[in-house]
C-alpha cells in the first residue's frame, strides 16, 4: 500500500510535533517516499536533521530563500505527491488553508497541490472548540479534506480535554484509508471475523482456544486499505482496533453467529478467519462455582465434576443451507430474486490430515476459498507473526503459499478474492 508512494508531511509549530519524527519513520520503513515541509515556527520545536535522518530526504522549510528554486520546489512537489498531511494542524495554519493564505512553504505546497489532504488538527481544547476553527474545518471538510479527530487526554498546559494529537499508528492507518480509496476493494462491503470465544462455565471460567486474531486482525486492515468497507467481528484479543474500521466486539460462538448473519445482510464478501468454539457448556452457573461446592453437579471422590457440552452452531454451514435454499428460490418459476452473492472464505486449522480435513470443508460448505493451516507449527501456530497456509478453491484446485507474515498471506487472500468478485 505505502510502497514507493509520495507522501508529503507538512508539520506545524505545535509542541506535538514531536510525534511527527515516529510517524516519518514509519511511513519510510513501509517503503514510501516522504518528503517533509516544516513551518518556520515548528523548526523551535523539532530541527530538521531529525526528519532528514528518519526520510533519508531532504527537509524543506523556507519559501523565500535567496536562490529562488523555492517557487519551483513548491510546484513540483505538490505535483507529485499522493497524499499530504498535516501535522500537528494547528488553528493558525488550519486558517490559512481554508482561507487560501499561502505564505510559507507548507500552505503554498497545499495550494499546488491535487493530492488528497489529511489533517491532523491538535492544539489546547479551548481553541479547538472555538467557533473559528471549528467553521474552518467545516470549510475544509466541504472541500474534501481528511479530518483525524483529536483524541480526549492530557494536554501540554496540563489540562484534560480534546485536542491530543493521536498517536502514529492512528495516523497511519489515516493515510493508509485515504491511499487506498480507489483500491481494487472500493465500494465493496467485507465482514471479517477474527479470534476465539469464550463459551462461559460461570461468571469467571471459559471454554475457549488459543486464537490470537491476528490473522484477522491483517486481514480487515488489508481490506481497508484496499479501499474496502470492512467490518470485524471479533472476539477477546490483545489487539488495537485497526483505524477506520468497523470493530463489533462478540464474546461467544451464539452472540458471533447472530453478528454475522447480521453484517452479511448487504455484504460481498465474509472471511471467516475467526476461531469460533464447536462446543459451548449445556449449562452456565450463575455464581462462581466453589471447589466441591453443592453448585458443581456429579462431583466425584477427588472434588472434580463433569462439564456437559452442547454443540454450537456452524456458521459457514447455516449461510451455505441459506445460499442452497436461495438459489432454488431463484429458479422457481416467478421466485424472488435473492440478494446478492455472498464471497464465503473459510478457514481450516489443523494439526493433522490438514489437506484431507481441508477439502472436506471446502465441499460440505460450499466454500469458494478454504485457507487451511497447520496449527500445530511453530511459524504456522496461533499467536505467531507469520503463517504457513494452503488456498482450497471451489474447483478443488490447491495453492501452497509459502511461509510469510499473515500481512502477505492477508493480501494473497484478498488478490484472490478480487479475482472472484471481478
Amino acid at each position: 500500500m505505502l510502497l514507493n508512494r509520495r507522501v508529503l508531511v507538512g508539520i506545524c509549530g505545535g509542541i506535538a510535533s514531536y510525534k511527527a519524527v515516529e510517524l516519518v519513520s514509519r511511513l519510510q520503513q513501509a517503503g514510501a517516499l516522504v518528503d517533509v515541509i516544516m513551518s518556520e515556527r515548528a523548526e523551535e520545536f523539532v530541527r530538521p536533521l531529525a526528519f532528514s535522518t528518519m526520510s533519508h530526504r531532504p527537509v524543506y522549510t523556507d519559501l523565500w530563500e535567496p536562490s529562488g528554486r523555492a517557487a519551483e520546489t513548491h510546484i513540483a512537489l505538490g505535483e507529485d505527491a499522493d497524499v499530504l498531511v498535516v501535522l500537528p494542524a494547528t488553528a493558525n495554519t488550519l486558517a490559512k488553508l481554508a482561507h487560501g493564505i499561502a505564505d510559507n512553504m507548507l500552505t503554498a505546497v497545499a495550494l499546488a497541490t491535487k493530492a488528497p489532504l489529511v489533517l491532523a488538527p491538535a492544539m489546547h481544547h479551548t481553541m479547538y472548540t472555538h467557533p473559528a476553527t471549528q467553521a474552518n474545518l467545516a470549510i475544509l471538510r466541504e472541500r474534501g479534506a481528511f479530518i483525524i479527530e483529536p483524541e480526549v487526554g492530557q494536554l501540554a498546559s496540563g489540562e484534560v480535554g480534546i485536542g491530543r494529537l493521536p498517536d502514529s499508528s492512528v495516523l497511519l492507518g489515516a493515510i493508509q484509508v485515504v491511499l487506498g480509496r480507489n483500491g481494487d476493494l472500493a465500494g465493496r462491503r467485507v465482514v471479517v471475523t477474527a479470534g476465539g470465544t469464550q463459551e462461559p462455565i460461570d461468571p469467571v471460567r471459559f471454554v475457549g482456544n488459543r486464537s490470537s486474531g491476528k490473522m484477522g486482525y491483517a486481514l480487515a486492515t488489508e481490506a481497508r486499505d484496499r479501499g474496502a468497507d470492512v467490518i470485524l467481528i471479533s472476539g477477546p484479543v490483545a489487539l488495537d482496533a485497526p483505524y477506520g474500521v468497523d470493530v463489533r466486539r462478540v464474546e461467544t460462538a451464539l452472540q458471533m453467529r447472530d453478528a454475522v448473519f447480521d453484517a452479511v445482510e448487504e455484504a460481498d464478501v465474509l472471511v471467516m478467519s475467526g476461531a469460533v468454539a464447536d462446543y459451548r457448556p449445556a449449562e452456565v452457573a450463575p455464581q462462581k462455582l466453589k471447589k466441591g461446592g453443592k453448585e458443581a453437579r456429579e462431583v466425584d471422590a477427588e472434588g472434580g465434576f463433569a462439564l456437559r457440552l452442547a454443540r454450537n452452531p456452524d456458521i459457514l454451514g447455516e449461510l451455505a443451507a441459506a445460499s442452497q435454499q436461495s438459489e432454488a428460490v431463484e429458479r422457481i418459476p416467478g421466485g424472488n430474486r435473492p440478494r446478492r452473492r455472498l464471497v464465503r472464505i473459510g478457514f481450516a486449522a489443523e494439526t493433522s490430515d490438514v489437506l484431507t480435513n481441508a477439502r472436506g470443508k471446502l465441499a460440505a460448505k460450499r466454500l469458494d476459498l478454504l485457507i487451511a493451516n497447520d496449527v500445530s507449527r511453530s511459524d504456522s501456530g496461533f499467536g505467531s507473526e507469520t503463517n504457513k497456509v494452503y488456498i482450497f478453491h471451489a474447483d478443488e484446485t490447491m495453492e501452497d503459499l509459502p511461509v510469510m507474515p499473515k500481512t502477505g498471506v492477508a493480501a494473497a487472500i484478498w488478490d484472490r478474492v478480487v479475482h472472484l468478485l471481478s
